[in-house]
């Protein structure tokens, strides 16, 4: 990360003029002339609504800065100015560099164009020629991947279809500055997981502006969070303190301020190891709360990377006694298989895996590295081989997730990645007994009595 800054906002303000009535503007606009002109003081037919008030912050070239709040506590109108798509009414604003922005859904669309059309509009208002728009549209309709509605006018779009091909413009006009509003809750697991890949690339070099209500995501992504309450800049600092003192807001907000502090206690004695099974289990999947998650075929299809000199053939989730699932209920066992053929010969195959979120956080995950590297595996050439997981499947909250898996050799510093496969099974989680947190754990016990 460069220490130039190339977002610099100073005491930065944006003012709105809200009239009760329409006729209340064209008053505005002629009585306080009338009134100047004959010595009176004006009347004034609006009230003010300040979006903004003197907000500072700087940002750093390569630098990822998360930006929280509430709804109506000024983010998108932020934005929106580092956007130049308004204007402030006081403080000032420097920017380095060329900034592309994903906002409002369609933002920026002409409504009757077709997508190519919009393509070209977009593109050149962020500073490309026709020549290099040219060069770059099969690319662009690639990642959108919306096929031939790309000559369909886009007012015939889905929410999702808009983003697809915002996304891909922004993806593809070389920017210095990606900035990014809560867009990206709309479409599908696998085109969220292909702009996040795209967003933590484009973090390596260059800076991003990342808008989110989803705290978990602002702490995984950024290095810095700015945290907006009613228009004015209440905390910066690191993502995670950032995000602690946004969701006591939130409770103080709604329940009023905290009566104690209770300090961090220090760690007790570890259990025992033991075979436990969640006492509520039974219970929960009777009820509609119990953890449905719809499994998707293998995706050989799935992006994916490495050298090619074994390949992973198969990925299947299966029960405890081997049998296919295309339903997995979340606090069960499950047994996750991959299934590989070595193109050359191979010592020392490392296979694993990580499940991920739709933002492509990783939640949980493993590699065979630390149980084989006592015996090493050698594989000989056009020799298929496998890898099981024996756990038990976290309980996933409502929303769409997927299993990222690979094959490399070596060892865990140092290996070669043979097959490296993004999104090759895809998990929906239709209902769920979570109530915080990224994914559930079955409890080994839960008390609530008096004494």
């Amino acid at each position: 990360m460069s220490s130039e800054i190339v977002i610099k906002v100073e005491n930065l303000s944006k003012c709105y003029q809200i009239y009760p009535k329409p006729q209340d503007r064209l008053k505005q606009s002629l009585f306080p002339r009338l009134q100047r002109l004959l010595g009176q003081r004006p009347n004034q037919y609006y009230r003010e609504f300040w979006a903004l008030r003197d907000v500072s912050f700087e940002v750093k070239r390569g630098e990822t800065v998360g930006i929280i709040g509430r709804n109506g506590s000024g983010k998108s109108t932020l934005l929106q100015l580092i956007c130049g798509t308004l204007t402030a009414t006081s403080g000032s604003l420097q920017t380095s560099g060329r900034v592309a922005a994903l906002l409002e859904l369609g933002a920026g669309f002409n409504p009757e164009f077709s997508g190519r059309e919009n393509v070209y509009m977009n593109a050149s208002i962020l500073g490309l020629t026709k020549e290099a728009i040219d060069a770059r549209f099969d690319d662009i309709a690639a990642f959108a991947d919306i096929g031939e509605f790309i000559e369909q006018p886009v007012k015939s779009y889905s929410s999702g279809m808009y983003v697809r091909l915002a996304f891909a413009v922004i993806a593809h006009v070389d920017a210095d500055i990606l900035v990014i509003d809560e867009a990206l809750a709309v479409g599908d697991a696998f085109f969220t997981q292909k702009c996040m890949r795209f967003i933590r690339r484009f973090m390596e070099t260059g800076t991003v502006l990342f808008v989110s209500h989803d705290t978990a995501a602002v702490i995984n992504l950024c290095q810095k969070a700015v945290w907006l309450d009613r228009g004015r800049s209440v905390f910066q600092g690191t993502p995670k303190e950032a995000a602690e003192r946004y969701l006591a807001a939130m409770y103080e907000a709604q329940q009023g301020e905290s009566d104690t502090t209770v300090e961090a206690e220090s760690p007790g004695q570890p259990l025992p190891p033991v075979r436990w099974r969640d006492m509520r289990q039974d219970f929960i999947n009777t009820t509609q709360f119990r953890n449905d998650i719809e499994l998707f075929q293998f995706n050989p299809g799935a992006a994916a990377f490495g050298k090619g000199g074994a390949a992973i053939t198969s990925v299947q989730l299966l029960d405890p006694a081997g049998s296919a699932l295309t339903w997995v209920v979340g606090g069960e066992k499950v047994r996750l298989l991959i299934r590989c053929l070595a193109h050359n010969d191979l010592p020392g195959p490392i296979i694993g895996f990580h499940c991920k979120d739709r933002l492509g956080q990783p939640l949980f995950g493993e590699n065979t590295f630390n149980f084989s590297c006592q015996q090493p595996l050698t594989v000989a050439q056009n020799q298929e081989f496998e890898a099981v997981f024996d756990f038990t499947m976290p309980i996933l909250p409502t929303g769409e997730y997927s299993f990222t898996v690979a094959l490399a050799e070596g060892t865990q510093r140092e290996h070669v990645q043979h097959h490296w496969i993004h999104d090759a099974l895809l998990l929906r989680s239709h209902s769920s007994s979570v109530s915080t947190g990224l994914v559930g754990v079955p409890m080994q016990a839960i008390r609530l009595y008096a004494i």
